[in-house]
């Protein structure tokens, strides 16, 4: 899972002169949150977003409607920008978790994808993530969504999976995770098509060693939200 099979690529790119206000209506008319900003539309400069360009009331003081309107008209991007050692770029080769522990390390919602030096090529956000951690656990098929309690140790991933292959049941999606404060367990998600529930239940529960955590259906649905 890497950075260019889930970044929008050739996204929307403003030039550092733009008016703020141009910028707001542009990302409200995309239904966007994230802006590269970029010399000769190509190479990166800085990146603004839908919270940076948000006036604080402290920058406006005690300026009257004429003053402020004024104010606003003539504030480009180039002032509220994303720049310099706090603008954050990644790879396209980089891998999907690296994106997410650079969006987690600095709390920031995008990184614009770069290469060739700083050449803008796509862009991918904390929504993007998201939406593949939606389609790895298979949240929009339908099926039972399961949670299992596994030790840690060689052999148990076989145990569960030898199951749902000896009962002629699919694995639609897996992921898996740390247990919540006990370091030497596993839960694993996993979402199963065909099996009743009782039959699931049952073949689950007979896994030794194991735990059922949850167990519940969901319907297939698609995600009409759009990325940005």
């Amino acid at each position: 899972m890497l950075v260019k099979d889930y970044m929008t690529r050739h996204p929307i790119m403003i030039g550092p002169d733009m008016r703020v206000t141009e910028a707001q209506k542009l990302m409200a008319e995309n239904n966007i949150r994230h802006l590269p900003v970029a010399a000769d539309g190509k190479r990166l400069l800085g990146l603004v977003t839908r919270q940076r360009l948000s006036i604080p009331p402290e920058r406006l003081g005690s300026l009257d409607v004429w003053e402020i309107t004024r104010f606003l008209s003539d504030l480009t991007v180039s002032k509220v920008m994303v720049k310099g050692p706090d603008l954050r770029t990644i790879t396209p080769e980089a891998t999907v978790e690296e994106a997410a522990s650079l969006m987690i390390r600095y709390k920031i919602g995008s990184l614009p994808v770069t290469e060739d030096g700083l050449v803008v090529i796509g862009i991918i956000t904390e929504i993007d993530l998201l939406v593949e951690l939606q389609n790895l656990l298979g949240a929009n098929d339908e099926g039972w969504r399961v949670t299992m309690r596994v030790p840690d140790r060689i052999g148990e991933f076989s145990k569960l999976t030898k199951a749902m292959l000896d009962n002629g049941w699919g694995i639609m999606a897996m992921g898996s995770v740390r247990a919540p404060k006990q370091p030497d367990l596993w839960d694993v998600v996993l979402k199963v098509r065909r099996p009743t529930r009782e039959e699931l239940v049952a073949v689950l529960e007979a896994i030794p060693d194991q735990k059922l955590i949850d167990i519940r259906e969901t319907t297939e649905h698609t995600d009409a939200s759009k990325r940005g």
